[in-house]
């Protein structure tokens, strides 16, 4: 058994993704913490990186170490949480090894990391396909997709995916806005261009959609989920599963 704790610092680039902001519930603070439930705990976690180096997470353990070390002792393991980008190219691997060994050395416990969105990033492509294109000020191509329902941290966070052979609106000779297919007014990719027309029934190919996509999907509007598939070396595809009106029916009854 563990006890999350708010070291009350947080680099994160988002404060959506600030689990240290004013008035988190993520985690108790030094002010609200009760050391007489040490007794049944094992470890302390904290949680306060998002898509970071290790020079966050050395700041980081500087305001842990200040606000809960009296307590580390009593630990069998401390949990450093996620959000580490240790498969990001510039990553310095070796300043996180030296700030483990430190740790583990001054306190003599177990220190963990919590696999995440480093594991899968760079990886999983969404394969969309143009169903329409209109023209309202614009092009604009209609996908069978939807950011909404299969890209929400597109809108929630909110970034720009990036797309297969696309740049950035009028870098290319045509530009478009990308579209989902659902209800929402606000269910935009956002705005692209590419080296050749698009045309109906081309694949528009988002690239690094492994992570927060497929956990995340949804039926808003009765869209259907994308398949799940994996392209072997060779070039051949395996479809490993597909969903239909049957899941979305199933959800709602």
């Amino acid at each position: 058994l563990g006890l999350r704790v708010n070291p009350e610092y947080s680099q994160a680039p988002k404060e959506i993704y600030n689990p240290c902001a004013s008035y988190s519930r993520l985690g108790t603070t030094l002010q609200n913490f009760d050391s007489s439930i040490l007794t049944s705990c094992e470890g302390l976690h904290f949680h306060a990186l998002c898509e970071q180096d290790s020079d966050a997470l050395e700041n980081v353990l500087q305001h842990f170490e200040k606000k809960f070390q009296e307590y580390i002792p009593q630990m069998k393991w401390i949990n450093f949480g996620g959000g580490h980008h240790i498969t990001r190219k510039d990553y310095d691997i070796e300043k996180l090894i030296t700030l483990i060994k430190k740790f583990k050395a001054k306190y003599h416990v177990e220190v963990y990391l919590e696999p995440g969105e480093a594991i899968a990033w760079q990886t999983g492509t969404l394969v969309t396909t143009v169903l329409d294109i209109i023209h309202n000020g614009l092009d604009i191509a209609i996908l069978d997709s939807s950011a909404e329902a299969h890209m929400p941290d597109t809108i929630i966070m909110p970034y720009r995916a990036e797309v297969k052979n696309a740049s950035k609106a009028g870098e290319k000779k045509y530009t478009y806005r990308l579209a989902g297919n659902t209800c929402l007014a606000g269910d935009i990719m956002g705005d692209y261009s590419f080296d050749q027309a698009l045309k109906i029934g081309d694949k528009v190919i988002f690239k690094d959609q492994m992570h927060y996509t497929m956990v995340k999907a949804t039926t808003f509007n009765g869209i259907k989920l994308p398949s799940i598939a994996i392209k072997k070396v060779e070039g051949n595809v395996e479809i490993v599963r597909e969903f239909g009106y049957e899941d979305f029916k199933q959800r709602l009854s």
